[in-house]
């Protein structure tokens, strides 16, 4: 198989992070062994990047500009962006995200690439909630509702440390509290339920 026949088909379908299992869907009767040669071959000619063992992304003859979500969702499935990443892409917190965050039911993980840093952190099934499919150009990104963003956070950052001052959470996380206020509060309860969470003490601070 040519690379020009790969490329074709990951372009018509939109594949542009794609793995072997994708490429043996478009491409059956290739084997398995010859598949991985091949990406091994493209690889050190640059005209694929490996992300992740396994996971691979387009890098010829255009070197495609993939938003950072995205890549956090393919790179560890299932998984939505939240958290930091998700807190900043709403305006609640002012920085951006050094590191690209995630929920997953999957155990916690990190990887490096050349795009940067992602981080996954673990959640019951249950729990795993509260996203939506957001577009990014052609690409959808699953990402959490501002309201399971800031119960995300709050999670990780209060209970599961078991440090409870909300106080001090607003202010060392510059959360805004002006957009917070104009979330709907009764969702974040809902949300707050699976994780056991009383946002009354929260709600004040704001």
């Amino acid at each position: 198989m040519k690379f020009s026949a790969l490329y074709k088909e990951l372009e018509k379908n939109r594949y542009y992070v794609f793995s072997l299992e994708d490429i043996r869907s478009f491409f059956p009767d290739e084997k398995s062994s010859n598949l991985k040669k091949l990406i091994y071959r493209w690889k050190k000619s640059g005209q694929v990047s490996s992300l992740k063992k396994g996971l691979y992304e387009l890098t010829y003859p255009r070197d495609l500009v993939i938003p950072d979500m995205y890549i956090a969702n393919r790179l560890y499935e299932p998984s939505y962006v939240s958290l930091e990443t998700a807190l900043s892409h709403f305006s609640i917190i002012p920085e951006v995200s050094m590191a690209v965050t995630s929920i997953s039911t999957k155990p916690t993980r990190r990887f490096r690439n050349r795009h940067g840093l992602f981080i996954y952190r673990t959640v019951c099934p249950d729990i795993f909630e509260g996203y939506y499919v957001e577009k990014h150009g052609n690409l959808g990104v699953r990402i959490a509702e501002p309201e399971k963003a800031v119960v995300d956070f709050i999670y990780f950052k209060t209970y599961r440390k078991k440090k409870y001052n909300f106080s001090t959470l607003i202010e060392e996380e510059r959360l805004d509290k002006e957009i917070i206020s104009d979330l709907a509060f009764k969702k974040m309860d809902e949300y707050a339920k699976s994780y056991k969470i009383d946002l009354r003490g929260f709600y004040a601070e704001l």
